[in-house]
């Protein structure tokens, strides 16, 4: 075999070096991985290269901050990458598995088989295994919009994440899940969202249809049924000139017209905003104190959302409904 180092690569060949290297290396990410899985897992400590601390007992999240970097290492990684996607749950037994699979490949290899041969005999073991699989069905849902049917399958994998909430999880999940079912196209996991509210426990959670957001209305109306809402990206607040003006104000007069024509102007915005049939008004920017003033005269509850996402999500929420 050849062992040379460039460029801080190594390169190795022949059956000891190169494929027992990358066998132990798939082996040790699996170990890693091993004690995470079931409901009963132990949760790892992962610091990213931003240093952010995360606690998590979930396989796609642990080798997502991991940063794997060995060639045949990274192929696990990438199967339970897709498995994420695909399915999004299980990414902790496609890496389980397939490292037991290697570490029997060891055993099966210093025993003198070629691995063309192993390759062979995991080939007819997975032909056999989907002929097994099929004998072995327990639950079959007849109706994908059913509840009742639905709620035991999101308990298989809700138990594993919240061990005694499994019950109550299922149901609200199952729940969230019916509200947003599309009736002509694929079913989005973006149309399901958690708001964490400090206060209560995991039991006093609920599911309804809407979106929730974490700040104080703004103004002093603070519910709004059958809302009207008006929607911008930019503050809510009277504009300002891109150069610098100069005003000449001789007396006091003068003053207190400037003053009211600015208030009239303001008025009159929000007069037309109400006339619309305008109730709510959702910014992305900072609210005027004197537009506030006006929106309460008008009834108008007033929003502030911080995020261009969360803006975004309030448009589409609006144009689906």
């Amino acid at each position: 075999g050849i062992n040379a180092e460039y460029g801080g690569t190594k390169h190795l060949s022949g059956m000891h070096e190169a494929v027992f290297s990358n066998l132990e290396a798939c082996t040790e990410l699996y170990k890693t991985i091993k004690t995470c899985y079931g409901p009963k897992g132990l949760n790892k400590m992962v610091i990213n290269h931003l240093s952010k601390l995360f606690v998590t007992n979930d396989a796609a999240t642990i080798i997502k901050e991991l940063e794997v970097q060995h060639p045949a290492a990274k192929m696990i990684v990438m199967a339970s990458q897709q498995q994420e996607a695909e399915c999004g749950d299980g990414t902790n037994f496609v890496m389980i598995l397939a490292g037991a699979l290697l570490e029997k490949a060891m055993d099966l290899l210093e025993s003198g088989l070629s691995p063309s041969e192993v390759i062979r005999g995991y080939e007819m073991a997975a032909e056999k295994c989907m002929k097994i699989l099929e004998s072995l069905v327990c639950y079959t849902v007849q109706d994908v919009k059913c509840k009742d049917e639905i709620a035991p399958l999101v308990k298989t994998s809700v138990c594993s994440k919240q061990d005694g909430y499994e019950d109550f999880l299922a149901e609200l999940i199952t729940d969230a899940c019916m509200k947003v079912m599309p009736v002509r196209r694929t079913f989005s996991v973006d149309a399901v969202r958690t708001c964490k509210i400090l206060g209560a426990g995991v039991l006093s959670s609920t599911c309804f249809r809407g979106m929730v957001f974490k700040r104080n209305v703004e103004s002093d109306i603070t519910s709004v049924t059958d809302a009207k809402i008006a929607v911008y990206s930019c503050p809510f607040d009277i504009g300002t000139t891109e150069t610098k003006g100069t005003i000449l104000i001789k007396n006091a007069e003068e003053l207190k017209n400037f003053s009211l024509d600015e208030e009239k102007l303001i008025e009159n915005q929000l007069k037309e905003l109400a006339e619309a049939g305008i109730n709510c008004v959702v910014s992305g920017g900072k609210v005027g104190d004197m537009v506030l003033h006006f929106a309460n005269k008008f009834n108008i509850m007033v929003v502030r959302l911080m995020s261009t996402d969360n803006i975004m999500e309030v448009i589409e929420r609006a144009i689906d409904d």
